[in-house]
């Protein structure tokens, strides 16, 4: 929590700034916050957990001899950072051979931290949480976000998009995957959903859902780990009629074309 809040107030101190960025990609960037963020993080961890494996957005993943693994996202929604909107935060989880053991997500513009031991609940600025008591879509605010490669894989999102957007009560796409599954835990969202994201994006916000009561899958129901390309998470209530809705049964694949079967658009995940 230390490490988290020294690189949040980093973050904040840059968040006033003239951001320099880089390109990773078409609309991937990033600043040197994110690396100045990083490696405070890093230094602190390492002082007290030297032979830990450290999973990090702009590094990849350092191996040593350790079953633990530090998931490090040093600041999601950089493209939010650089434009001065004020929804980003630092991710950091810690895993134990594929099991989430910790989870820290913490705004410091909003000054909003997020937190969950296994086992022992979830947490906002020190106060338990739970996800929402809604059973319905039509009752529910759900958040979603659009990767990276969305002008590539455009067309099965945005399908899936429409799918969600007339049924619910309404949907958010604020840029940070990370802080979105830390408002379904609070039970401002119902859900979330979202396609193409990396472990750093989800490892913390996956543990603080589940600790707060939601539950989480890929898009056909089956258990979500970190590697997977699709996440939904969920109040557990709505979860059966989110899955009915993003099935890709009616999807079109890449040529616009519709495979009841599913076995075309299975290329893009």
């Amino acid at each position: 929590m230390e490490a988290v809040l020294e690189a949040g107030r980093i973050l904040k101190k840059g968040f006033r700034k003239t951001k320099i960025y880089q390109k990773k990609g078409a609309v991937d960037l990033v600043t040197e916050w994110d690396f100045k963020s990083q490696e405070t993080v890093i230094s602190r961890l390492q002082t007290h957990f030297p032979d830990a494996d450290f999973l990090v957005e702009e590094s990849g993943i350092e191996r040593r001899v350790s079953p633990y693994c530090w998931v490090l996202d040093p600041l999601d929604g950089t493209t939010n950072f650089v434009h001065g909107f004020p929804f980003f935060c630092v991710s950091l989880a810690l895993i134990c051979e594929d099991v989430p053991l910790l989870g820290i997500v913490h705004n410091p513009e909003l000054e909003e931290t997020y937190w969950a031991l296994n086992g022992k609940g979830a947490f906002f600025n020190s106060r338990p949480i739970q996800v929402s008591l809604l059973t319905k879509v039509s009752q529910s605010l759900l958040a979603t976000g659009f990767p990276y490669n969305i002008r590539k894989t455009y067309k099965p999102i945005l399908k899936r998009f429409e799918q969600v957007i007339i049924r619910a009560q309404g949907v958010r796409r604020a840029g940070s995957a990370a802080m979105d599954l830390c408002l379904v835990a609070r039970g401002v969202f119902s859900g979330c959903w979202e396609q193409f994201l990396k472990p750093w994006d989800t490892a913390a916000g996956v543990l603080i859902v589940a600790e707060a009561g939601g539950r989480i899958s890929d898009f056909s129901g089956r258990p979500f780990h970190i590697e997977k390309k699709q996440i939904l998470a969920t109040n557990g209530l709505i979860h059966q009629e989110m899955l009915e809705i993003l099935a890709d049964r009616d999807l079109p694949d890449k040529h616009g074309k519709v495979n009841i079967q599913g076995t075309e658009y299975k290329r893009f995940y």
